[in-house]
């Protein structure tokens, strides 16, 4: 665990930001509005990482929100998503500094190929297993802010996609 000094308690707060959004993505029945307040969630991601000093997953972050915003424009494109992936890949190698800056990537697998080539259920699958890899990330660093972020993310994911299933509802585009 990182000392508690104001850097740390700013990336905390940071991270509790992030969450608030986390919750209103993926509480909403709608994929154009749980990618907006992901945008949201993931400029308040990107700076919690970079007060922690954890390089590859700020880089990772801020390609989130250009996938995000591609994701929409080119849904379905396998060549953007490839390029996406390529993309990360390379931030991750000019930056990554051991094994552990490994679970960024593996989030950002999940989360491109769910929001570029699916949608409804399947996408928040996808965004869910992304949500683990950032957990196993967040714990790793001791970023409290980021794990209850993550938990709370996973579960707010779950519980919505269960409540489509129940409900027999599909989520608009």
């Amino acid at each position: 665990m990182p000392p508690l000094d104001a850097t740390t308690l700013a990336a905390q707060l940071g991270g509790l930001i992030a969450l608030g959004f986390i919750i209103l993505a993926f509480a909403s029945r709608q994929d154009d509005r749980l990618l907006l307040h992901l945008i949201f969630a993931n400029v308040a991601f990107a700076v919690h990482f970079l007060l922690f000093g954890e390089w590859t997953a700020a880089g990772i972050t801020l390609l989130v929100i250009v996938r995000i915003l591609l994701a929409r424009r080119y849904r379905g494109d396998w060549r953007v998503m490839l390029g996406m992936l390529a993309l990360n890949l390379a931030v991750a190698l000019a930056v990554a500094r051991g094994p552990a800056d490994l679970w960024p990537l593996v989030a950002t697998l999940f989360g491109t190929v769910g929001m570029f080539m699916l949608r409804g259920i399947p996408m928040r699958l996808c965004l869910a297993a992304a949500a683990l890899a950032w957990l196993i990330n967040n714990a790793l660093i001791g970023s409290l802010g980021g794990i209850v972020a993550e938990l709370l993310a996973l579960v707010t994911n779950l519980v919505t996609i269960w409540r489509l299933r129940r409900w027999g509802i599909r989520p608009s585009d």
